[in-house]
Formats: C-alpha cells, structure tokens, sequence
C-alpha cells in the first residue's frame, strides 16, 4: 500500500472523514484528499509535504514516522556537493625576477654619489635655508586650533541620530496558537533552515542579512519582525515575506 491509501484507510479505521481531519490539522479538505491520492503538488514542496503527512496520520492514530521515511526514499534529493567533493587548488605559479648585473648597480650608485657632491659645491646658494622657528604665541594658537576642531567633530558626532534598533538586525518572534512550518531561505533561493512549530510554543531568529519567510497556517501564529508585526489579517494560506534590514519588509 501507498502513503496515501495508509493514511486513508487509517482514517476510515478512525472514523472520521476529511472534514473532520481538516478541522484537527488545519489543513485544507483539497489538499489531504490530494495526498491520500498520493498527488502532492497542493502542498507545496517537499518541507510542506512531510509536515502534512505527520499532521494527518497523528489526526487518524497513524505512526507518522514509517511514512515520512517512505517519503523521503521516493524524494530525497540527490546528495549536496561539499566542500571536501571539490578538488584543492593548484601550486602557485612562481614568477622569475630578473636580475641585473651587481657591477651595473654599484656603478650606478657611484656616479650619483659623485654628482650631488660635485653640485653641493659648484652651487651652495641653492641649499634651502632653514625654516624659521615659529613665534611663542604660534604654537599655542595652532593647540588652541587642533583643541577647536576636535571639539567640533565630538559635538557633530553627539547630534548624529543613534542607529536604528533593527538597523543591522533582522530579529523574528513566533508564537504558534496552533502547529505551523516556517520555512528560512536567502533572496536568491539558498536553503537555510526548516522547522516544525508545534502549538503552545514560542520561537526566535536572527539574522545579520536579508532572508525570505515562509510560513504555513499562518492563521494559527503570532509574528514580530523587527517590532512590527508584518501578516496581514486574515491570512490563512502559506505566504512568504521578504526581511530585508533596517525593518524593510515586503510578500
């Protein structure tokens, strides 16, 4: 038998029907006659998938357990490369300096040793005179100067606004009334992290770049992101919100 004739026929075995298995896992009608199909497509991905799977078959008196790992042997992706997979990088290419002859050197210095003697003493009206020494009072107006400027650049430091609280920060509270799945990925796609939020429990991120939120039954949970609170009202259907520092938020 399939993962979905498993999880219809442990219904049946329960008595309940797709309503009332809707109505304990917060789950749309659609989506687990879908999967007691075994046609997964309504769910989602992969993520969303396996947390429906245990959501329905702890709703019927199923072990979810076998039919996640029946899943996972029919979807696991193919192996990630690694960083150890990759080959090492090559040997440096080192570059042959050319060198000249020590004699041309020596020569060389020689000569230039003997043409600044030779003007220093054909020209001695052209070597600078001494700079003059400054006055007494000088150096104290150009303390008074540095004191001065200092002083300013503290005072225009002291009236620059303080940055903002999130400036640098994407800091995320979850509170699940009922269970949820949040999903953490980069704006380009990269997987991050995945979880499985069970009701009654409280969660916190934070992130130090942009990351996009993915969230299922997000009428079941309770949002903060950077102090705001960023789902929109009567939201029951996975959404996924794009954090950006600095409080920037968009879906």
């Amino acid at each position: 038998m399939s993962i979905g004739d498993d999880l219809a026929a442990a219904r049946r075995r329960a008595g309940l029907t797709l309503t009332q298995v809707s109505k304990r896992t917060c789950i749309r009608e659609t989506i687990i006659g879908a999967i007691e199909r075994d046609d997964y497509r309504l769910c989602g991905g992969d993520f969303y998938t396996r947390g429906h799977i245990r959501a329905i078959a702890r709703a019927v008196g199923a072990d979810p357990g076998p039919l996640i790992a029946e899943y996972d042997a029919a979807h696991r992706p193919p192996h990630p490369v690694t960083a150890a997979d990759l080959p090492g990088p090559g040997k440096p290419v080192r570059l042959r300096a050319r060198h000249r002859p020590a004699w041309r050197a020596g020569l060389g210095i020689a000569l230039v040793a003997v043409a600044g003697l030779a003007a220093y003493h054909l020209f001695p009206a052209a070597h600078p005179a001494p700079a003059p020494r400054p006055a007494a009072g000088t150096g104290l107006h150009r303390a008074g100067q540095h004191h001065a400027r200092h002083a300013g650049a503290a005072a225009a430091a002291a009236a620059r606004p303080a940055p903002a609280r999130y400036a640098h920060l994407v800091a995320i509270h979850l509170t699940a009334i009922e269970d949820c799945w949040v999903e953490f990925t980069t704006p380009a796609g990269g997987y991050l992290s995945q979880s499985i939020i069970a009701g009654g429990t409280s969660h916190q991120w934070a992130f130090r770049h942009p990351v996009d939120l993915r969230l299922g039954n997000p009428g079941g949970i309770r949002l903060t992101v950077d102090g705001t609170h960023p789902l929109p009202p009567g939201t029951v259907e996975p959404i996924t919100l794009r954090l950006g520092l600095g409080g920037k938020i968009s879906s």
